[in-house]
């Protein structure tokens, strides 16, 4: 047995943590991934920085938030110059593999770099047949994407060199639109329908502008593409959404009962190879997603649904079976936690290792709030720029972009759907002042220079 622990990491695009059932979802169930969370632990307030795929994965990579890494926006390129988990690991004695998603730019330096091999999608890749680039080579694949990760994954973990720690990372491409389900699973789901969520016909009519003007909604902006064919005809305005609605979340769902089947295969492996006791298994998504909730589909806000993600992990010898933890962790933690694993001493970062939240023991100085940013304006969806504060109770929200700038507050024990902004409310003006000044504090900490607010 390794005396450093081996790492899978295994990350799906999109996939929100109120679609799997270990979370509680209404809507599937994930029995794979609930096994990790079964053996280890559910950590049930994970959010990321910026809720956008390119800006999330990077900060998974180099700890830091999207000011520092400078990858702020969807088509941003990483710059490999700057450390990351991948290159300290592979420094310290680790393998390391990446197979799956990238996306974080190609060539002039941008390919994947600390990685012993890399198999990943160009750009967004195709669900059916997809081109891969090997180190650098196209490679024409026949199949279903989440099969074929898998099985390159699988078969680098029999070549690896059994005398070294292994980091492998597997980033699967699912469920992100358009959403194009295996055979296997292309009828699941017919003869139901799902349930819809109590925001699904939320009308904004409290909120900042941004809510209303995002071009997300379900009725309005899913396209044919994403529900393989127009509505019926002589459907009302309500019925098309119903059905677009349960069009698009089908398939979605499809989607994630492969990701489901190929966890479990990765995990079997694991135990047939002797490697459970001492592996640290992860699975998480770049990002959350919003399944119909206030009648949207995609991500970018910092509303609950975009900014939480799934966070299973499984390591026997620190971890006990079956817990949980509500501590706040943020994306940019992960690496850290790996570093810290392993026994490197992680580099300039801006987050934290868990490690002790994981082993049952937080400290106390543990921290009780984040910051988030998005900064993809003008963009898809039309989502306005924005940052905000989230505490253990209060959500602080500033819209800054396109302008004038608008401010939202929210009650999360009260209003758990940020449905009610409390901003201007006169009896909210004190203590959101004081969430002011905190955001205002926090975003000096961390290094932003722009719109402060004292």
């Amino acid at each position: 047995m390794h005396k450093r622990p081996n790492f899978v990491f295994i990350m799906s695009d999109d996939h929100a943590a109120h679609a799997v059932s270990a979370y509680g979802s209404v809507l599937n169930t994930t029995p794979n991934i609930d096994r990790i969370a079964a053996e280890g632990m559910l950590l049930s307030n994970v959010f990321c920085t910026n809720s956008i795929c390119t800006p999330s994965r990077a900060s998974i990579l180099t700890g830091n938030y999207s000011h520092i890494n400078q990858v702020r926006r969807l088509r941003d390129t990483l710059d490999q110059t700057q450390p990351t988990v991948d290159k300290e690991l592979q420094r310290s004695g680790y393998q390391t593999a990446i197979v799956g998603k990238w996306h974080l730019g190609h060539g002039k330096g941008s390919d994947p770099a600390g990685f012993d091999y890399w198999c990943v999608l160009p750009d967004q890749g195709e669900y059916y047949n997809p081109t891969m680039l090997e180190m650098g080579q196209e490679v024409n694949i026949n199949g279903y994407v989440t099969n074929i990760i898998t099985d390159r994954s699988l078969a680098w973990l029999d070549r690896r060199d059994r005398e070294q720690p292994f980091c492998l990372m597997i980033h699967h491409k699912a469920p992100h639109r358009p959403w194009r389900p295996d055979i296997k699973h292309a009828e699941m789901y017919d003869d139901i329908e799902l349930p819809y969520p109590l925001t699904f016909n939320d009308d904004y009519s409290t909120r900042a502008s941004a809510a209303s003007k995002a071009t997300m909604r379900i009725l309005e902006d899913i396209v044919d593409n994403d529900t393989k064919g127009p509505p019926p005809e002589g459907l009302t305005e309500s019925e098309t959404k119903e059905w677009k609605y349960q069009r698009f979340l089908k398939d979605y769902l499809r989607c994630v009962a492969s990701i489901d089947d190929n966890v479990g295969r990765v995990l079997d492996y694991l135990e047939q190879n002797d490697l459970v006791e001492n592996t640290v298994v992860i699975y998480t998504s770049d990002q959350g997603f919003f399944l119909g909730d206030h009648g949207w589909y995609d991500k970018r806000f910092f509303y609950e649904e975009s900014l939480r993600m799934p966070f299973l992990i499984r390591y026997p010898p620190e971890i006990a079976p079956g817990s949980i933890s509500d501590r706040m962790v943020l994306n940019i933690d992960f690496p850290v936690l790996l570093l810290d694993y392993a026994g490197v001493t992680a580099p300039p970062m801006q987050g934290r290792s868990f490690r002790s939240v994981l082993a049952g023991s937080p400290p106390e100085d543990w921290r009780t709030a984040m910051y988030y940013r998005y900064f993809d304006y003008p963009g898809d969806c039309n989502n306005y720029a924005h940052f905000g504060l989230r505490t253990e109770r209060y959500k602080l929200i500033m819209y800054y972009e396109p302008g004038p700038i608008e401010w939202e507050l929210f009650d999360l024990n009260d209003d758990p759907q940020e449905l009610l902004n409390l901003h201007g409310h006169p009896d909210y003006q004190e203590l959101e002042a004081g969430l002011r000044s905190q955001l205002d504090r926090m975003r000096r900490d961390l290094g932003e220079r722009d719109w402060l607010l004292g």
